[in-house]
């Protein structure tokens, strides 16, 4: 396990080259998108659209901030479980979509196309969300402003903390972490 201080910019290029149990601090733009944002920006490539930010290179964080208190630039920001993002995921990532963030496992599709499309999926800490926001320098609804916490977001990063869950070589950490932990205990190691 290695661990990266990279921005969003050099993410495309490093992406296939992370590995599960990687640590990453990113910086740079990153836009929020749960459920309700996800099916309207399939509705907008429905249509031939364009969606609400550019796809490629892009990272999606799969999280609903809460309103910023005073003096801070948004509230508590921690991550959804992505799994309600995985009937959408795998178009995105083959439009261009470099990384997700979230937390929790996602279905053999979404892998798939993390895989063919050289992407990587990140896990924040649950549970950690007023935290995290300290990590967060701006923020600004780009779309769908009437989905309230919902809405997309831009934001910007800086030194978020990630550990790298599923890589473009096929790792997973929530099959290889189980079973090696498991290998440890049984050969008295735990």
């Amino acid at each position: 396990m290695a661990t990266y201080h990279l921005t969003t910019r050099q993410l495309p290029e490093f992406a296939p080259k992370l590995r599960i149990l990687d640590r990453v601090f990113l910086s740079g733009t990153v836009y929020t998108s749960r459920d309700a944002a996800h099916k309207r920006i399939f509705a907008l490539l429905e249509e031939g659209k364009e969606p609400p930010f550019p796809l490629k290179g892009s990272v999606v964080y799969y999280a609903g901030p809460t309103p910023e208190p005073e003096g801070l630039p948004i509230g508590s920001c921690g991550p959804t479980t992505s799994g309600r993002m995985d009937p959408y995921a795998p178009k995105l990532l083959d439009l261009g979509m470099c990384a997700m963030v979230g937390k929790g496992e996602r279905a053999q599709p979404v892998k798939d196309a993390i895989v063919r499309n050289g992407g990587v999926y990140f896990c924040a800490i649950g549970g950690a969300g007023a935290l995290a926001c300290r990590c967060i320098k701006s923020c600004e609804v780009i779309a769908f402003e009437d989905l309230g916490c919902e809405s997309v977001k831009k934001l910007e990063f800086e030194e978020f903390p990630l550990i790298v869950a599923i890589d473009a070589a096929g790792g997973d950490i929530f099959e290889q972490g189980p079973k090696a932990y498991l290998e440890q205990k049984k050969a008295g190691g735990a």
